[in-house]
């Protein structure tokens, strides 16, 4: 790896070209396997999930989640408790098309979208060109989308406590995108001490405002606290006005996924306080990887203004040039979703390590308990064996065009920018939704340049929380 510190999948690419698709390297004091095709890949992920549901133990995944990183639900080992959390969290985060809350993020992304592009409008200078560090203001769209869907509440885009928890929020997603020497040799953990605090002050902070400007604030949360203190006796239950109001909490439908993971703390004996909150931070951080896959797809556009022109013609025959596309709109702009979809290959964001917990093969290969499995999906996402010109930008290799049938969205089951198994994440619909949304709507307002500082990452998602700024300039007729 000595020389490819920057760029690790593209080495373990060339690697799987010496060695084959699947071979072991020790990092450190870490005994890892490296997949590289997908039929390995699926093996890992599909056919024997089950044996490879551990999440390696990096120090830093612990200092991000008070010294536990099964408090998350993303870096936690598989648990029964973590199929609990899950469940609960699959009504609010997969919602089918036509419930209620789908129509609820419906409403949501498309008031937050007019509220984000009226601050944009501030910063932008009508009729002409201006940079404008456009990262923040996604960011703080993304958060307020989370926000209000999972939790019934916004902020003003002008209030510092929410811009520093976006903020914070950013930091850490930058950080957990990359790798470090201590995850692999934690013995250097005394050299990165001061990193440590850093990151524990970072998830602290972020816990504290959820805390105080969201769950403290709700009847369900005094009602989960004086469950928690009356329920360690039975004698609690003898009380009849209160299993009276038992009975009532019970029957009472949430109003949105904080009130039912509080509630859940009544149904569930395996859940606690803590955990409601590390879910719900783990959630309203999906955010992040929102703004900067927005971010992202902007600078992939910036330097291709015929992809920009085909989504605002793409809008203009769905909205007829009469509003701003909206989440309903998504399957009849195929294109629109493309592109996100392409900026997701093309950036190939690494998945989450997978560790095997129990003794087990890769195809035909031992692979020990305790194993580090690093995916590959950079090689999949990249090699011309799975994508015609994978070096080329093009948003068409996902849609499917029939003669005499609409054009949809056709992704290769190879194609795991979400993961896939039962460790996918599972706020995939979430992300992809109001990254969609934020899309169409900056295109349809603006057009949208590249400065001399873009500069797009290899097998990252995320970008410096000081990015570099875009070139917008409001197209004619746009309010």
């Amino acid at each position: 790896m000595d020389g490819h510190q920057d760029s690790p999948f593209r080495r373990f690419t060339e690697l799987s070209h010496q060695y084959g698709p699947v071979f072991a390297m020790t990092m450190g004091s870490m005994p890892c396997v490296v997949v590289n095709d997908y039929d390995s890949i699926k093996e890992v992920l599909i056919t024997n999930g089950s044996k490879f549901g551990g999440r390696p133990d990096f120090t830093r995944y612990n200092a991000l989640f008070a010294g536990d990183r099964n408090n998350s639900l993303a870096l936690c080992d598989w648990s029964s408790l973590q199929e609990t959390r899950r469940k609960i969290a699959r009504t609010y985060c997969s919602p089918k098309v036509y419930s209620s809350n789908y129509c609820l993020l419906d409403s949501i992304s498309s008031n937050e979208l007019d509220v984000f592009l009226d601050s944009l409008a501030t910063v932008s200078v009508r009729g002409s060109e201006c940079e404008v560090q456009l990262k923040q203001l996604l960011l703080m769209a993304s958060a307020n989308m989370f926000i209000r869907f999972m939790c019934s509440t916004q902020f003003e885009y002008g209030d510092p406590e929410f811009q520093n928890m976006v903020r914070t929020y950013d930091e850490i997603f930058w950080d957990i995108n990359h790798g470090y020497a201590v995850d692999f040799l934690p013995w250097l953990k005394p050299f990165y001490a001061g990193h440590m605090r850093k990151l524990s002050k970072w998830s602290t902070q972020i816990r504290q405002f959820i805390m105080d400007m969201v769950v403290s604030k709700r009847s369900s949360y005094a009602k989960a606290v004086a469950a928690a203190l009356d329920g360690a006796s039975d004698q609690s239950r003898e009380n009849n006005d209160y299993a009276a109001d038992d009975d009532d909490v019970d029957e009472q439908e949430p109003t949105d996924f904080t009130d039912a993971l509080l509630m859940s703390l009544r149904k569930e004996p395996g859940l606690k306080m803590n955990h409601v909150l590390f879910e719900l931070e783990d959630f309203i951080g999906g955010h992040s990887a929102v703004g900067n896959m927005v971010m992202l797809a902007l600078s992939m556009v910036a330097t291709r203004p015929h992809v920009a022109q085909a989504i605002r013609d793409e809008a203009e025959q769905v909205t007829g040039g009469q509003r701003l596309a909206c989440l309903y709109d998504k399957p009849d702009m195929p294109y629109t979703e493309a592109t996100l979809l392409e900026t997701l290959r093309f950036i190939s964001s690494p998945i989450v390590p997978h560790v095997a917990t129990e003794d087990t093969t890769i195809k035909g290969f031992k692979i020990s308990k305790d194993t580090c499995i690093i995916i590959n999906n950079y090689e999949i996402n990249t090699s011309p064996a799975y994508w015609d010109n994978p070096e080329v930008f093009d948003p068409n290799r996902f849609v499917h065009r029939k003669f005499g049938a609409k054009p949809c969205i056709r992704k290769p089951e190879y194609f795991l920018p979400f993961s896939t198994g039962k460790r996918t994440c599972i706020g995939q619909q979430l992300v992809s939704g109001f990254g969609f949304v934020l899309l169409a709507g900056v295109l349809q307002r603006y057009e949208v340049k590249a400065t001399a500082e873009l500069a797009i990452p290899e097998a990252r998602m995320a970008l410096p929380p000081d990015t570099y700024p875009l070139i917008l300039k409001p197209l004619d007729g746009s309010r």
